[in-house]
């Protein structure tokens, strides 16, 4: 440990078990960091995950974990402002690599993005903007409204979507089909899943009703996919008009 009167000090076994994250601490500091007006409060809008305030009108997200972030898609979408950008900050997974969030979501790794010293947390700005763009080409439209890996969905008036796998498993499926309607079995086989139709995955669960945004890729879904209830077909149009356009 490295204390700032002291220098660096040896710390034995039952020191680092007594020792623990003062994470209102980190939290203020954070905001400092960011500049964010004392008059913004921090709100927990989840487990793990607090909303630091605004920074130039950007929300700063901070979470434990990413994954629990990738779990509630629908909690980043209700934090935004006027479909604005967000800021969002966690410590990277061991082996991702690759950007996790729709193109307009700056990630911000803790342990990358952030520096320690003499008593106050200071963000690195990137190199270039180069460096700064990179992160996010996994993320953006490749496929009609649909990011590369399907994990996103860009709908009017809503911006970017973030969608959990099962969600982008289905899209997958339905855009593989070219807009030719297909019966529910075959689309889920497709996708790999075992839901009998392809709204079960898009259906907002009892615990996540009054979660903000919660609602957002069913509302993705209904836009996009066409039912032929009578006949149990389902068809995504856009697929079919992407098929179209001259490559």
């Amino acid at each position: 440990c490295r204390c700032p009167e002291c220098g660096s000090i040896p710390l034995g076994s039952q020191d680092v078990d007594a020792l623990v994250l003062n994470e209102e601490w980190l939290r203020q500091k954070l905001r400092m960091a960011f500049e964010i007006n004392s008059r913004d409060g921090i709100d927990q809008v989840g487990q793990g995950i607090w909303r630091l305030g605004n920074s130039r009108s950007t929300p700063v997200i901070l979470a434990r974990n990413l994954n629990d972030l990738l779990r509630n898609p629908g909690l980043l979408e209700g934090l935004r402002v006027r479909d604005g950008s967000l800021r969002v900050i966690t410590p990277r997974p061991v082996g991702l690599t690759t950007h996790p969030f729709a193109q307009d979501i700056e990630w911000l790794v803790l342990e990358e993005r952030f520096a320690f010293y003499g008593g106050a947390i200071s963000f690195i700005e990137p190199s270039d903007q180069r460096s700064a763009m990179l992160p996010h080409e996994t993320a953006d439209v490749r496929y009609g409204p649909f990011a590369v890996d399907f994990r996103s969905v860009k709908l009017p008036g809503h911006g970017h979507i973030n969608l959990t796998e099962a969600q982008a498993a289905v899209f997958s499926a339905l855009w593989s089909f070219k807009g030719e309607p297909m019966r529910a079995e075959r689309i889920m086989a497709k996708a790999g899943l075992k839901s009998e139709k392809p709204i079960d995955v898009f259906k907002v669960k009892a615990k996540d009703k009054d979660k903000p945004g919660a609602d957002l890729p069913l509302m993705a879904y209904r836009a996009l996919v066409v039912t032929q209830r009578r006949e149990g077909l389902y068809a995504m149009p856009c697929a079919y008009l992407e098929s179209m356009v001259p490559h």
